[in-house]
């Protein structure tokens, strides 16, 4: 069983930085893809970013592409976020997913939701003009 919790959400200004973390449980972590999504009042649920198991394959969102960076710690089980240069459309629930299952580091990681089974709860970014 594969458990997420996301943390590091809140109420910052228009350029500021911000850095969440998802905190993961499961046996399978270091050998599957991580992403983040957000979901926004109004919109679909958006792709920003996703990691490959080993972190060698990247891929982010056009939107967040030069501001974000995920990066993570298969020793801590964790992903993290770092969102810089902020803008008020940033603002939205952010979550991290798993596949939860063994995949390739030689693909680019998955941007569609429906690949990831596992999901956290979220956490609320908001950008203030």
């Amino acid at each position: 069983q594969v458990q997420l919790l996301e943390s590091g959400g809140g109420l910052v200004q228009t350029g500021d930085s911000l850095k969440l973390t998802c905190a993961a449980s499961g046996r399978t972590f270091s050998r599957s893809t991580l992403a983040w999504f957000r979901h926004a009042p109004g919109k679909e649920r958006e792709f920003v970013a996703g990691i490959s198991p080993s972190g060698i394959k990247i891929a982010y969102g056009f939107s967040v592409k030069g501001r974000f960076t995920v990066t993570r710690d298969n020793e801590k089980k964790a992903t993290y976020l770092k969102m810089s240069s902020l803008k008020p459309e940033d603002t939205a629930f952010y979550y991290c997913a798993t596949t939860g299952t063994e995949d390739s580091d030689s693909i680019a990681p998955f941007s569609n939701d429906g690949a990831f089974p596992y999901w956290g709860q979220g956490t609320q970014v908001t950008v203030s003009a």
